[in-house]
């Protein structure tokens, strides 16, 4: 599984119905879990972002088609960065020579 962070805002239809939104993750958590992903963790942040998650995917087209099914709802707009664990950061960095 690939690890990203998506890095969430929501819209002005999205914070017009705030109170809704627990819910929506709910939906969002099972619809990544049909597509073979899972939430990893999740925060409601203050500053830039409203919410941070921590997710994981089977590959980068998995993730983009559910950052895309998340935008088509039109309560979020997202910014996803792929991340990658310690052991893969001192596999990269050691292969620098």
């Amino acid at each position: 599984m690939t690890t990203y962070i998506m890095l969430m805002n929501w819209t002005e239809h999205g914070a017009k119905n705030v109170r809704d939104s627990p819910k929506r993750l709910d939906a969002a958590r099972k619809q990544l879990g049909e597509m073979g992903g899972s939430f990893k963790s999740f925060y409601l942040t203050m500053g830039e972002f409203d919410m941070v998650a921590v997710v994981e995917a089977p590959d980068d087209a998995v993730l983009a088609r559910f950052a895309l099914m998340l935008a088509a709802g039109g309560n979020i707009r997202s910014q996803t960065m792929k991340a990658f664990p310690e052991l893969a950061y001192r596999e990269i960095i050691s292969s620098l020579g």
